[in-house]
């Protein structure tokens, strides 16, 4: 799959998806304690606005080797690390949704284009530095594409509307979980529950 396709694909159907958005639905719950706005303001944030600060910025090496490791460094991140980073992405969240205003597709189509444009200056096997460390842009991306793409579907199902994507894109998310899945030891739960052998346990997350 061609990582740079699925990431405009996936960014468009994104944008699609939130200029349907009606304004005064903005406040509704969406997410856990986040409201729709909230859970804008973060996929905003993670997925768009740092995409040209991190492709701007090189690494002098590689720390995390594949996409599904991004991920899996949660797993091994410190309980106190992790609930400071948990904290700080949902204050985040809250101060990127009142950065959108009451028209957040007008937000969104210029993020995309910056974004777009950022990622059409590197190489695949650029090092750049993520939040977890040096990493190949090949490998960073996907993640930005699986946040747009599960974080779309949390957006259209708060707003009960449709998001259309690609298979290709669905397929590299989905391929992309999988795999995280399996790096952080769970396959065999997973791989069970694909083929009708016993439900997921209560809670079963790959993030």
């Amino acid at each position: 799959m061609d990582f740079r396709r699925t990431f405009r694909s996936a960014a468009i159907a994104y944008a699609g998806l939130v200029a349907t958005l009606p304004p005064d639905h903005l406040d509704v719950p969406a997410l856990g304690e986040w409201t729709l706005r909230d859970l804008l303001g973060h996929t905003v944030s993670s997925a768009l606005r740092q995409v040209p600060d991190v492709l701007g910025t090189r690494s002098p090496q590689v720390d995390v080797e594949t996409a599904e490791g991004y991920f899996a460094f949660a797993r091994e991140a410190p309980a106190e690390l992790l609930a400071a980073a948990t904290a700080a992405s949902a204050d985040d969240a809250r101060a990127g949704g009142k950065l959108l205003g009451d028209r957040p597709s007008d937000h969104v189509s210029a993020l995309i284009g910056r974004a777009t444009e950022a990622l059409s200056r590197v190489n695949d096997d650029d090092v750049v530095t993520t939040p977890v460390g040096g990493m190949r842009v090949r490998d960073w991306i996907p993640t930005r594409t699986f946040e747009l793409v599960v974080h779309g579907l949390d957006t259209a199902a708060a707003s009960d509307l449709p998001l259309d994507l690609p298979v290709e894109t669905i397929a590299e998310s989905l391929t992309l979980a999988s795999r995280t899945t399996l790096a952080i030891g769970a396959g065999i739960p997973l791989l069970r529950a694909l083929t009708g052998r016993s439900p997921l346990p209560p809670n079963f997350s790959m993030i």
